[in-house]
Order: structure tokens, then sequence, then C-alpha cells
């Protein structure tokens, strides 16, 4: 009874492996797959991929040393180090040149400015001198036409005094002869002309 019992247990009891296998989980540890080889890297020579990864490496690094890759590289970057610093150089000394010529620039401006302020006293003056010189000819102008009237004034003065004196002489002279022809003596005649000349002097 109790070998049956035994074995039927055995029967019913399922190992790890299928336990494992029905609820759908990997065996852990050492436990294979049943009916499964184990995996394993392949190998030649004697090394696995890691090892030929690591000689392919260490080849490619001695060849890059051999062929003086590092040297060629760092040879371009000093070339493209030193065409750097040229540009610099070039773009410091065209911005030297750019400021002298603004400098220059800003001084001709300056000069200019200081011509043209120059310029514009100069004809202030001149027209200063030149409003002074017309004021000066005009006030000449104006004395010389002055004495010009005052002259022609004077001329006729002298003009109409002369006539004056033309007409009393005539005068006197008529009176005298009218009293002439009227017999008068020669007393009343000298009273005549002493009085005409009386006349005469009083018009002076």
């Amino acid at each position: 009874m109790a070998e049956a019992a035994a074995q039927h247990n055995e029967a019913t009891e399922p190992s790890l492996g299928e336990a494992i296998h029905a609820e759908g989980l990997e065996p852990v540890g050492t436990v294979a797959h049943e009916g499964v080889a184990p995996h394993t890297d392949p190998k030649a020579v004697g090394m696995d991929a890691t090892a030929w990864v690591s000689l392919a490496m260490a080849v490619f690094i001695v060849i890059l040393l051999v062929k003086k890759v590092p040297g060629l590289i760092g040879g371009a970057l000093d070339g493209r180090i030193a065409q750097i610093k040229e540009q610099l150089a070039e773009a410091s000394r065209l911005r030297a040149e750019a400021e002298a010529l603004k400098g220059e620039y800003e001084a001709k401006l300056a000069a200019a400015a200081g011509e043209a302020e120059a310029m514009r006293k100069a004809a202030e003056h001149e027209a200063e001198g030149l409003i002074a010189d017309a004021k000066a000819n005009a006030e000449d102008l104006v004395a010389r036409r002055e004495k010009m009237a005052e002259d022609k004034i004077g001329a006729a003065e002298r003009a109409a005094i002369a006539g004056i004196r033309a007409k009393a002489v005539n005068a006197a002279t008529s009176a005298a002869a009218t009293l002439i022809a009227q017999g008068h003596d020669a007393q009343a005649d000298k009273a005549l002309v002493d009085n005409a000349i009386g006349k005469l002097g009083a018009i002076n």
C-alpha cells in the first residue's frame, strides 16, 4: 500500500522544470531548458568576439600612430589656428584703418565747419564794410547835392542882386536924364546923382 501511494505521489507531483514552464517563467541559475543545449559565444583561434574587437581597435590605433595621423591632425589644426589668427590680425588691421579714416574724416568735417564759420564771419564783415561805405557815399552825395543847391541859390541871389542893381542904375540914369532935360542946374543934378548913389549903397 505504501509503495503504491509513493508511486502515485511521484506521478502526480510535477518536477521543478515542469512547474517553471507551466508558469511561463524563464529558468534561473544553472537550470537549463530541457532538450536545449546551453548558449555559448563563437570562438576563433581561441578568442571570442570581445577579444577580436579589442584586437581590431589595438591594430587600428597602431596604424594611426604608424601613419602619424595624430601629427597630421595636429598640423591641420595648427594650420587652421594660424589661419584664424591671420584673419583676426587682418580684421584688427582693417578696424584700425577704418578708425583712422573715421578720425581723418571727422577732422576734415571739423576743418570744413571751421572754414565755413570763418567764411561766414568774413562775409558778414565785408557786408558791414559795404554798408558803411554805402552810407558814407550816400552822406557824401547828399552833402555834395546840398552844396550844389546852396551854390545855385547863392548864384541866383547874386544874379538877382545884380539885376536889381542894374535896374537901379538904369532908373537913376533915366531920372538924371529927365532932370537934366528939364533944365536943372548943376547943383540940382549933383543932388540927384548923390541920392541915386546913396540908394545903390543901401541895396548892397
